[in-house]
């Protein structure tokens, strides 16, 4: 790699690779949690290593996309557990990082479904249909279809001002002082990190358990 950059240098690299999808932890087979850590975890960690030649050499910097979803989970627990993997990584790289003049930036969006499209609106019978026969047992379809609605209504809320994610990672990238977290979401959702973060977990299991009732 040094080969092909030694005359122009390299500044930034950005890992945002990610895919999405909704579900109860037993409603996923091993092969999809597979695939959600090879891409959203391991592949950012597998670019980051083949480019960190570059990045100290020429002081560069490393910006990950995250999400606040890497706070708490509403039905998409496989997604929020690869993005909480990827800030633990980020906040070890970064502190081995600066002594080589590399700075690590992560981006914590918020809802953004409407302007990304990572997740599809979901379909109650497509959800049925890949259950197993010892999930089924355990759930309805009525079930199913309120926990569909309840995720499609999310998606629906989702912000279009994709822009203020791209700035944010803008920033991250030419700042003089660029910050270690940016986070990009309505103040709704910053207050359900805030009460996440500082909460007892049994504060924040009743507040997420309401919002799953409704």
């Amino acid at each position: 790699l040094l080969s092909h950059f030694s005359s122009t240098g390299f500044w930034g690299l950005v890992n945002n690779a990610g895919i999405s999808t909704f579900g109860e932890t037993g409603w996923l087979p091993m092969e999809t949690y597979e695939k959600f850590a090879d891409v959203n975890l391991l592949g950012s960690i597998r670019t980051t290593l083949a480019f960190l030649p570059l990045l100290r050499k020429y002081k560069g910097r490393i910006v990950f996309m995250s999400s606040i979803i890497a706070y708490f989970t509403l039905g998409n627990g496989i997604y929020s557990m690869t993005k909480a993997a990827i800030e633990k990584f980020c906040d070890a790289l970064r502190l081995e990082m600066k002594k080589f003049g590399v700075q690590v930036c992560i981006i914590q969006p918020g809802n953004y479904a409407r302007s990304t499209k990572i997740q599809p609106p979901l379909s109650a019978e497509e959800i049925w249909s890949e259950l197993s026969e010892e999930e089924k047992a355990v759930y309805n379809k009525e079930y199913v279809q309120e926990r569909a609605n309840f995720f499609n209504n999310i998606l629906n809320e989702g912000s279009t001002n994709g822009n203020e994610v791209v700035d944010a990672m803008v920033d991250a990238l030419t700042s003089p002082a660029p910050k270690a977290r940016y986070m990009v979401a309505k103040l709704k959702e910053k207050a359900l990190v805030f009460v996440c973060a500082l909460f007892p977990t049994v504060v924040m299991d009743c507040v997420l358990s309401y919002a799953l009732s409704k």
